[in-house]
Protein backbone atom coordinates (compact mmCIF):
# COMPACT_ATOMS: atom_id res chain seq x y z
CA UNK A 1 0.00 0.00 0.00
CA UNK A 2 1.88 2.94 -1.56
CA UNK A 3 1.16 6.01 -0.25
CA UNK A 4 2.10 9.84 -1.59
CA UNK A 5 5.92 10.73 -1.70
CA UNK A 6 4.89 13.84 0.48
CA UNK A 7 6.50 13.38 3.81
CA UNK A 8 2.85 15.08 5.61
CA UNK A 9 0.61 13.00 3.48
CA UNK A 10 2.78 9.88 4.18
CA UNK A 11 2.82 10.96 8.15
CA UNK A 12 -0.87 12.10 8.04
CA UNK A 13 -1.77 8.74 6.59
CA UNK A 14 0.22 6.51 8.28
CA UNK A 15 -1.04 7.60 11.73
CA UNK A 16 -4.89 7.74 10.51
CA UNK A 17 -4.13 4.48 9.20
CA UNK A 18 -2.40 2.25 12.02
CA UNK A 19 -4.54 4.14 14.69
CA UNK A 20 -7.81 2.96 12.58
CA UNK A 21 -6.60 -0.38 13.05
CA UNK A 22 -5.95 -0.53 16.46
CA UNK A 23 -9.66 1.25 17.05
CA UNK A 24 -10.93 -1.57 15.33
CA UNK A 25 -9.17 -4.44 16.87
CA UNK A 26 -7.39 -5.66 13.66
CA UNK A 27 -3.93 -5.15 15.63
CA UNK A 28 -4.77 -7.17 18.96
CA UNK A 29 -3.00 -6.26 22.62
CA UNK A 30 0.08 -8.01 23.15
CA UNK A 31 1.21 -8.14 19.48
CA UNK A 32 4.36 -7.24 18.58
CA UNK A 33 3.59 -3.96 15.45
CA UNK A 34 6.63 -4.60 13.03
CA UNK A 35 8.14 -1.15 12.30
CA UNK A 36 9.46 -2.88 9.08
CA UNK A 37 6.67 -4.41 7.56
CA UNK A 38 4.51 -1.48 8.02
CA UNK A 39 7.19 0.31 6.48
CA UNK A 40 7.07 -2.22 3.84
CA UNK A 41 3.35 -2.35 3.24
CA UNK A 42 3.18 1.87 2.88
CA UNK A 43 6.47 1.75 0.69
CA UNK A 44 8.14 4.02 2.83
CA UNK A 45 11.47 4.09 4.74
CA UNK A 46 11.30 3.26 8.82
CA UNK A 47 11.57 7.35 9.81
CA UNK A 48 7.83 8.22 8.97
CA UNK A 49 6.86 4.77 10.86
CA UNK A 50 9.12 5.26 14.14
CA UNK A 51 7.29 9.19 14.19
CA UNK A 52 4.22 7.24 13.74
CA UNK A 53 4.87 5.60 16.67
CA UNK A 54 5.91 7.79 18.89
CA UNK A 55 2.34 9.73 18.17
CA UNK A 56 0.23 7.15 19.04
CA UNK A 57 2.39 6.30 21.98
CA UNK A 58 1.21 10.09 22.20
CA UNK A 59 -2.01 9.32 22.28
CA UNK A 60 -1.91 6.43 24.63
CA UNK A 61 -2.68 3.50 21.95
CA UNK A 62 0.73 1.75 21.89
CA UNK A 63 3.26 1.20 24.07
CA UNK A 64 7.25 1.01 22.72
CA UNK A 65 9.28 -0.96 24.78
CA UNK A 66 12.83 -0.15 23.84
CA UNK A 67 15.17 -3.27 22.72
CA UNK A 68 11.44 -5.46 22.98
CA UNK A 69 9.11 -4.11 20.61
CA UNK A 70 6.01 -2.13 20.08
CA UNK A 71 2.74 -3.10 21.33
CA UNK A 72 -1.25 -1.91 21.05
CA UNK A 73 -1.61 -1.12 25.05
CA UNK A 74 -4.95 -2.22 26.80
CA UNK A 75 -6.04 -0.27 29.30
CA UNK A 76 -6.42 -1.47 33.51
CA UNK A 77 -10.04 -1.08 35.29
CA UNK A 78 -8.49 2.16 36.53
CA UNK A 79 -7.72 3.55 33.33
CA UNK A 80 -10.72 2.88 31.91
CA UNK A 81 -12.54 4.32 35.07
CA UNK A 82 -10.80 7.63 34.20
CA UNK A 83 -11.24 7.42 31.12
CA UNK A 84 -15.50 6.98 30.97
CA UNK A 85 -15.25 9.77 33.86
CA UNK A 86 -13.66 12.47 31.75
CA UNK A 87 -16.48 10.64 29.08
CA UNK A 88 -18.92 11.60 31.08
CA UNK A 89 -17.89 15.38 31.68
CA UNK A 90 -17.09 15.92 27.92
CA UNK A 91 -20.47 14.47 27.10
CA UNK A 92 -22.58 15.51 29.66
CA UNK A 93 -20.94 19.66 28.67
CA UNK A 94 -21.91 18.28 25.10
CA UNK A 95 -25.43 17.69 25.82
CA UNK A 96 -26.11 21.10 27.88
CA UNK A 97 -24.08 22.97 24.65
CA UNK A 98 -26.72 21.50 22.22
CA UNK A 99 -29.42 22.03 24.27
CA UNK A 100 -28.80 25.86 24.22
CA UNK A 101 -28.55 26.01 20.30
CA UNK A 102 -31.56 25.22 19.17
CA UNK A 103 -33.46 23.13 16.06
CA UNK A 104 -29.56 22.39 14.38
CA UNK A 105 -29.14 19.75 12.10
CA UNK A 106 -27.96 17.79 14.77
CA UNK A 107 -30.85 17.10 15.65
CA UNK A 108 -32.63 15.89 12.65
CA UNK A 109 -29.76 13.35 12.81
CA UNK A 110 -30.16 12.49 16.51
CA UNK A 111 -33.77 11.72 15.54
CA UNK A 112 -33.62 9.32 12.65
CA UNK A 113 -30.82 7.56 14.75
CA UNK A 114 -33.15 6.64 17.16
CA UNK A 115 -35.11 5.36 14.92
CA UNK A 116 -32.86 3.31 13.72
CA UNK A 117 -31.47 2.41 16.97
CA UNK A 118 -35.17 0.89 18.47
CA UNK A 119 -35.59 -1.02 15.29
CA UNK A 120 -32.15 -2.64 16.08
CA UNK A 121 -32.84 -3.64 19.47
CA UNK A 122 -36.55 -4.42 18.77
CA UNK A 123 -34.78 -6.98 16.44
CA UNK A 124 -31.64 -7.46 18.67
CA UNK A 125 -29.35 -6.63 16.49
CA UNK A 126 -26.69 -5.80 18.77
CA UNK A 127 -24.20 -4.98 16.07
CA UNK A 128 -26.09 -2.65 14.38
CA UNK A 129 -26.54 -0.88 17.75
CA UNK A 130 -23.28 -0.58 18.71
CA UNK A 131 -22.92 1.27 15.60
CA UNK A 132 -25.89 3.48 16.03
CA UNK A 133 -24.51 4.13 19.67
CA UNK A 134 -21.21 5.42 18.59
CA UNK A 135 -23.45 7.61 15.76
CA UNK A 136 -25.52 9.21 18.27
CA UNK A 137 -22.71 9.98 20.79
CA UNK A 138 -20.69 11.45 17.88
CA UNK A 139 -24.07 13.44 16.88
CA UNK A 140 -24.03 14.88 19.92
CA UNK A 141 -20.22 16.04 20.36
CA UNK A 142 -20.08 17.45 16.61
CA UNK A 143 -23.86 19.23 17.56
CA UNK A 144 -21.87 20.75 20.55
CA UNK A 145 -20.27 22.98 17.92
CA UNK A 146 -16.99 23.41 20.45
CA UNK A 147 -13.91 22.77 18.60
CA UNK A 148 -11.93 22.32 21.71
CA UNK A 149 -14.10 20.22 23.55
CA UNK A 150 -14.87 17.40 19.88
CA UNK A 151 -10.59 17.51 19.90
CA UNK A 152 -10.08 16.19 23.65
CA UNK A 153 -13.01 13.75 23.23
CA UNK A 154 -11.49 12.19 19.94
CA UNK A 155 -8.13 12.12 21.65
CA UNK A 156 -9.97 10.41 24.56
CA UNK A 157 -12.34 7.97 22.46
CA UNK A 158 -8.81 6.64 20.64
CA UNK A 159 -6.99 6.09 24.01
CA UNK A 160 -10.58 4.18 25.01
CA UNK A 161 -10.53 2.10 21.72
CA UNK A 162 -14.58 2.96 21.87
CA UNK A 163 -15.54 0.89 19.31
CA UNK A 164 -13.97 -2.33 20.91
CA UNK A 165 -15.95 -1.59 24.24
CA UNK A 166 -18.96 -0.58 23.95
CA UNK A 167 -19.61 -4.33 22.30
CA UNK A 168 -18.65 -6.02 25.62
CA UNK A 169 -20.84 -3.63 27.29
CA UNK A 170 -24.25 -4.10 25.19
CA UNK A 171 -23.46 -7.44 25.97
CA UNK A 172 -24.84 -7.23 29.37
CA UNK A 173 -28.85 -8.48 29.59
CA UNK A 174 -31.19 -5.94 28.87
CA UNK A 175 -28.50 -3.32 28.49
CA UNK A 176 -29.24 -2.21 24.82
CA UNK A 177 -32.71 -1.35 25.67
CA UNK A 178 -32.16 0.13 28.37
CA UNK A 179 -29.26 2.49 26.92
CA UNK A 180 -31.98 3.02 23.58
CA UNK A 181 -34.68 4.27 26.16
CA UNK A 182 -31.65 6.78 27.96
CA UNK A 183 -30.63 7.89 24.57
CA UNK A 184 -33.77 8.65 24.09
CA UNK A 185 -34.54 10.63 27.28
CA UNK A 186 -31.37 12.51 26.69
CA UNK A 187 -32.62 13.64 23.28
CA UNK A 188 -36.01 14.61 24.85
CA UNK A 189 -34.32 17.27 27.20
CA UNK A 190 -32.27 18.89 24.81
CA UNK A 191 -34.95 19.48 22.29
CA UNK A 192 -36.78 20.92 25.36
CA UNK A 193 -33.94 23.59 26.11
CA UNK A 194 -33.34 21.98 29.35
CA UNK A 195 -29.89 22.08 29.52
CA UNK A 196 -29.35 21.15 32.91
CA UNK A 197 -31.17 17.79 33.05
CA UNK A 198 -29.79 16.99 29.46
CA UNK A 199 -26.40 16.87 31.03
CA UNK A 200 -27.24 15.08 34.11
CA UNK A 201 -29.03 12.87 32.19
CA UNK A 202 -26.15 12.52 29.91
CA UNK A 203 -23.85 11.88 32.76
CA UNK A 204 -26.17 9.28 34.16
CA UNK A 205 -25.99 7.20 30.99
CA UNK A 206 -22.42 7.38 30.69
CA UNK A 207 -21.78 6.18 34.54
CA UNK A 208 -24.58 3.65 33.37
CA UNK A 209 -22.51 2.40 30.22
CA UNK A 210 -19.11 2.29 32.59
CA UNK A 211 -20.84 -0.29 35.00
CA UNK A 212 -22.20 -2.12 31.79
CA UNK A 213 -18.68 -2.48 30.39
CA UNK A 214 -16.78 -3.03 33.87
CA UNK A 215 -19.12 -6.08 34.63
CA UNK A 216 -18.87 -7.70 31.21
CA UNK A 217 -14.97 -7.19 31.02
CA UNK A 218 -15.07 -8.92 34.55
CA UNK A 219 -11.54 -10.57 35.72
CA UNK A 220 -9.63 -9.88 32.15
CA UNK A 221 -8.30 -6.51 33.42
Amino acid sequence: MAVSSSNGSIQGRLIEEIRRRIIAGEISPGVNISELAIAEEFGVSRTPVRETFKQLQTEGLIEIRPRVGTFVTTPSRREITELFQMKELLEGAAARLLAQRGRVPEIDKLEENLRQADHAVANDDRARYAELVEEFHDLLIVGADNNKLEAHYRMLMNQLAYARLVHTSLSQPGRPLQSDREHHVVLDLIIAKDGDSAERVMREHVRASRQALLAGLGDTI
